[in-house]
């Protein structure tokens, strides 16, 4: 099995699919091999049709299935001090190495090739294998899945996210979300300030208000957090504006995350900040300037994944693993979107979180035999 799994990741890693560019051919190849297995097959596309989400199903057609995730796309490669083309897959020293190869296209490769092995028995329950677009963006392809899913009143009862976490299980996580603030003023020359309104100036106080409410998020830390850090964090991303020293800009942009424990920390957030922007800022650029304006443009808002006294999906990887201990992360993954609908989650992939994102980014042949050894023991939940 684990010369099909690395047959079907030098496959998908050549598949250069940067969440800037499409996945569509990887996402063909996927489905011509499930649906040569019998699997019904389920495209949806993104408004550019050039991205598609793929949901398969193997067994009866009904609720109470178990998810098998994962995200197509990748991080750029621009500016990284490869080795090797990035795009082929390398392998030395029982290493895997390519883009995707950790994050998380190891994982969907244990899948497919785990995939006939399933087709082949007489499963009680449905199993679905979902691939996503844009998680890397803001999670737009789970997003749509979640959507396409309530439109065909389906829903699945566990969700198994395999991003890398190096086989351990991943109970809960941080949410991931992005915002840019636009700031229109009027411009001007600088010896009569009076008579603008210095765009920059005000994404600064902007700026520092978020850099308070920041401070207020390390108060709200839970007792006994796991998490490192153990508060939601809140961090300033870029600040662009102006054109000359002696120029009042007229505009201005900041962009801004924060990722939160909970949601009730991110609607803190959230409030605060528009209140201070309609209540403060914005009437005094109003008054020299009646066209002034502050906009927020939500980028991407990825849910938590928050942990669950009674977790189905925990409980049965826990049994497959033999892993009696659970953790939780800083990173975001599409979980949280799961959860959100009422399906129960948990995240448990092959590879180190440590390779994500880096040049020579890699996977070891060792952790993606861990994952089909899971895989396999999953057979006897899908016939009972």
């Amino acid at each position: 099995m684990i010369h099909a799994t690395i047959e079907h990741l030098d496959r998908l890693i050549a598949f250069p699919t940067i969440s800037s560019d499409s996945n569509l051919a990887l996402i063909a190849y996927a489905a011509e091999h499930l649906e040569r297995l019998g699997a019904r097959v389920r495209l949806d596309h993104d408004a550019s049709a050039e991205k598609a989400n793929l949901f398969a199903t193997l067994g009866p057609e009904r609720d109470g299935g178990i998810v098998l995730s994962g995200h197509s796309d990748v991080v750029p490669v621009a500016g990284q001090a490869w080795r090797s083309d990035p795009f082929r897959m390398r392998s030395h020293d029982g290493k895997l190495y390519g883009r995707g190869s950790c994050d998380m296209k190891g994982f969907i490769a244990c899948c497919l090739a785990m995939a006939p092995d399933f087709a082949s028995l007489k499963l009680n329950r449905p199993l679905h294998i979902a691939l996503t677009y844009d998680e890397e963006t803001g999670c737009l392809g789970a997003a749509a899945l979640i959507d396409a899913l309530r439109q065909q009143d389906l829903r699945p009862a566990l969700c198994w996210v395999g991003e890398p976490t190096a086989m351990k299980l991943i109970e809960g996580h941080k949410g991931c979300c992005h915002y840019t603030t636009e700031f229109t003023g009027l411009g001007g020359h600088s010896s009569r300030p009076d008579l603008g309104v210095n765009a920059v100036e005000y994404a600064v106080q902007f700026a520092a208000r978020l850099l308070q409410l920041r401070d207020d998020l390390k108060t709200r830390s839970p007792e006994r957090s796991r998490f490192a850090p153990p508060y939601s964090t809140l961090q300033l991303g870029r600040l662009h504006g102006g054109i000359a020293h002696n120029v009042i800009p007229n505009q201005a942009s900041l962009a801004w995350e924060m990722r939160p424990i909970s949601a009730a920390d991110r609607n803190y957030v959230r409030e605060a900040i528009t209140r201070y922007a309609q209540d403060t800022l914005h009437p005094r650029m109003q008054q020299v300037h009646p066209d002034a304006d502050i906009v927020t443009h939500t980028i991407g808002e990825v849910a938590g994944l928050e942990p669950e006294p009674a977790n189905a999906a925990l409980a049965l990887l826990a049994e497959l693993t033999g892993q009696t201990d659970c953790d939780v992360v800083s990173f975001a993954t599409e979980a949280g979107f799961f959860q959100a609908y009422g399906v129960s989650s948990v995240v448990c992939g092959p590879g180190d979180i440590a390779q994500a994102h880096q040049p020579d980014e890699f996977v070891t042949v060792r952790q993606l035999q861990d994952c089909l050894r899971v895989l396999e023991t999953l057979k006897p939940q899908l016939t009972a």
